[in-house]
């Protein structure tokens, strides 16, 4: 289980020396790169604010389906950032065995916090209840993909040891030699994923409303498909295949196809159903299934081949040299194969396309406070992000997941709504900006994110840090 732990070593902004050789008998201790800190606390960031500010500000929050607002950044911008950490850890395990050990447990501890967390367990913030129906327990969600995209890349980066040599020739495709095992399993794993996607029958299903709070709960719903090859909500193989394997009462019953102009007029906006929406308006989705969390390995190898740069090549301007096309490139594509229809960019079938839009743009945002932080040595504006990111899981939990919002709402006076968190909203952001859009991003951004880098920069003095 995941332990708050006083960590005794240095946290000076230093880089990893560069250092090809992973054979030393000693594993030396961890030195924190402070733009990957940084660029992990925006990411927590990020995730905060489009899940409690999302819903009134719609082009931060998921797009209902094609399409990349804020918010489909921020899962592959986790999956990059494990990526390069797994490149910098890994390294000074030398034991294979103890390092399969490591990155076993570790898998285990994200599985279950993922499980506790998302599974329907927790009802916080705005529920002062827990427990959930096992006929009904979301099995997937955000951890539980991070935690297999970390499984499958770690044991590839332990395992492939072997295969490299000591030391590397200096060209620009040198890391990627030096390290083909990872971009074999790429390749696999994206035609695994295009063979599923293109390749598999989806027949019509049915499904009954089984969300005790829609107005259409206990109805049943028929949709009709019979088609292969199709991208669309009702009919693509992902949902097909979560459908098939996990059974839809364990699905996400909310998805943000909700939200588009086919099942509500309100679109982008939540609101109630057209009287012509079709079926599937109804169905739940599962976002981090099966499939897209296949597909969602290729973030993680992006990653990692991110934080192998880091640590082979010598000097600044030859990492971003190598970095920077990289994500150029990577962008590049991206927004071709979506803008001429060939593979639409969809976070929540997490296409090629979508692995390519955002990957690049992870490696561009973690090459630019590389050069503000790690070069120009711009660190103390960013001081909350980079302590957010040293304390993420922390924050994610407590924050994100809304368990001390729920915490401080357990203690209200005489009306479960009137709470503290209720009153500094309406009182302090909302009256004050008389408009609740404003008052709720600012409450947001001051009350949740500022509050909360806060609190990790104490703990950063104390030496107190959540560790998986």
């Amino acid at each position: 289980m995941a332990e708050i732990k006083a960590d005794t070593t240095t946290h000076h902004h230093q880089l990893i020396v560069s250092e090809p050789d992973i054979s030393d008998h000693k594993p030396s201790k961890p030195k924190r790169v402070a733009s990957l800190d940084i660029f992990r606390g925006l990411t927590v960031s990020l995730m905060i604010l489009v899940d409690d500010a999302g819903g009134q500000w719609p082009v931060i929050g998921h797009a209902p389906w094609n399409g990349c607002n804020l918010a489909d950044f921020v899962m592959p911008f986790f999956l990059f950032i494990v990526g390069m950490a797994i490149a910098l850890s890994l390294k000074r395990i030398p034991d294979q065995l103890l390092a399969v050990k490591r990155v076993i447990l570790r898998t285990l501890k994200l599985l279950f916090w993922g499980l506790l967390l998302q599974g329907g367990f927790s009802h916080a913030p705005d529920k002062l209840t827990y427990g959930v129906d096992m006929k009904e327990i979301r099995w997937c969600g955000i951890l539980q993909r991070i935690a297999l995209a970390y499984l499958v890349v770690a044991l590839i980066e332990i395992f492939s040891r072997g295969a490299q040599t000591k030391n590397m020739a200096p060209s620009r495709f040198s890391v990627f030699k030096l390290y083909y095992w990872h971009w074999l399993v790429a390749a696999c794993v994206l035609t695994i994923y295009f063979a599923v996607i293109y390749g598999t029958y989806v027949p019509d299903w049915q499904f009954t409303v089984i969300d005790r709070e829609s107005i259409d709960y206990g109805k049943s719903f028929t949709v009709a498909c019979g088609v292969r090859g199709k991208l669309d909500p009702p009919c693509n193989a992902v949902g097909y295949i979560d459908r098939e394997v996990l059974g839809i009462n364990h699905m996400y019953p909310r998805p943000a196809w909700k939200r588009s102009k086919a099942c509500t007029e309100n679109s982008p906006y939540a609101g109630p159903f057209r009287h012509d929406a079709p079926s599937w308006c109804h169905a739940p989705f599962e976002p981090e299934g099966i499939v897209s969390s296949i597909s969602a390995i290729l973030s993680t190898i992006i990653g990692v081949h991110f934080g192998h740069v880091l640590i082979h090549m010598k000097g600044h301007p030859a990492r971003l040299k190598h970095w920077i096309p990289v994500g150029c490139a990577l962008l590049v594509l991206g927004i071709i194969l979506h803008f001429t229809h060939a593979i639409p960019s969809n976070k929540q079938l997490y296409t090629f396309s979508y692995v390519c839009i955002t990957s690049g743009a992870a490696a561009l945002v973690f090459s630019g406070f590389y050069i503000l932080v790690d070069i120009w040595d711009i660190k103390y504006l960013f001081l909350p992000l980079e302590w957010i990111g040293m304390n993420a899981m922390l924050v994610y939990v407590m924050a994100a997941e809304g368990i001390f919002a729920g915490f401080i709402n357990g203690w209200y006076y005489k009306d479960p709504h009137n709470t503290l968190v209720y009153w500094i909203q309406k009182h302090i952001f909302v009256g004050v900006w008389h408009s609740r859009r404003v008052g709720i991003l600012l409450y947001v951004l001051f009350a949740e994110i500022l509050f909360w880098g806060i609190v990790a920069g104490i703990l950063h003095r104390l030496g107190l840090y959540w560790k998986l």
